[in-house]
């Protein structure tokens, strides 16, 4: 019986790894493909971190400094991002689906081809953003700040 990324212990004591390697924890340091499920990172120092194609979901990062960091092509759906600082920040391609970014300052990020659908972004700051080719079904932007940001079609300038 092998199932990916556990260990199972087979009868007369032997064991039996799985295909695959075994998941990662809240404690592992941030890297590429990373596994913080359900990890709580509130008030961390994460700038400039690479997080490429790492699994967040239902994590918390909440007053989390992400500046600079890249989360191209994250899992972070339901993540919770209230109040983060992620300037700069790439999340080209991530899978934002109902992530809260409510006051979360992400002037120049990149979310070029992102999923914000059901996403909730108010009152954050996405000024100078590029969201071309995101997904913005039943996105919260109450109040938030579009200024110089590149809509969805590539072309517009808010």
């Amino acid at each position: 019986m092998i199932r990916s990324g556990l260990i199972y212990v087979l009868g007369f004591g032997c064991l039996l790894a799985a295909a695959e390697p075994v998941l990662a924890d809240c404690a592992d340091v941030p890297a590429p493909g990373v596994y913080w499920r359900r990890c709580v990172q509130d008030g961390q120092d994460l700038r400039g971190v690479d997080l490429t194609g790492a699994t967040l979901r239902d994590a918390s990062f909440k007053r989390t400094d992400l500046t600079d960091a890249n989360l191209t092509d994250a899992d972070a759906r339901r993540a919770k991002f209230v109040s983060a600082a992620m300037q700069n920040a790439r999340l080209d391609d991530a899978n934002l689906v109902r992530a809260d970014l409510t006051n979360a300052d992400l002037a120049g990020a990149s979310l070029a081809g992102a999923d914000l659908n059901g996403a909730r972004l108010f009152r954050a700051d996405l000024s100078r953003a590029d969201l071309t080719g995101a997904r913005l079904a039943n996105t919260d932007l109450l109040h938030a700040v579009l200024a110089g940001a590149t809509w969805i079609d590539g072309k517009t300038i808010c």
